[in-house]
């Protein structure tokens, strides 16, 4: 990737410590992000969200967790308000349950799944989409 960040406010969501600093490597070797943000609670996500500490460009967020799955984080964040034409959401799982990948893939809020852990290819195609218009 280039020098230039392709997003400048990315959230990462999932309470697996190794896969987050995975994740955050990748993120940080890619030049991927002007400002990222890690938290292991979607609660805390949320509250961060309603609180405009963040203003995500493009969300990360794991499906397991352990009081809020990501599904029921995305149906709160609605109620938030998501501006699908600026957020960008990726389930970030390592779930190949076909209920699962069925209910990403037909969500219009959700605009990807993507099998841990990030790799530079799959960072290259996210910073593509960043162009594309929704």
């Amino acid at each position: 990737m280039n020098n230039d960040n392709p997003y400048k406010n990315c959230l990462l969501i999932d309470d697996n410590l190794l896969d987050n600093s995975i994740t955050i490597k990748m993120i940080e070797r890619a030049n991927f992000a002007e400002n990222f943000v890690v938290t292991h609670s979607p609660e805390d996500a949320l509250k961060m969200l309603r609180e405009k500490f963040i203003t995500p460009d493009l969300v990360f967020v794991d499906i397991r967790m352990r009081i809020m799955n990501g599904f029921d984080f995305i149906e709160e964040y609605r109620k938030i308000g998501i501006n699908r034409h600026y957020t960008k959401i990726f389930i970030l799982s390592s779930s190949l349950r076909p209920a699962d990948i069925q209910r990403a893939t037909k969500d219009n809020d959700i605009t990807g799944y993507i099998l841990k852990t990030l790799t530079d290819n799959v960072l290259l195609e996210i910073a593509r989409m960043k162009s594309k218009k929704y």
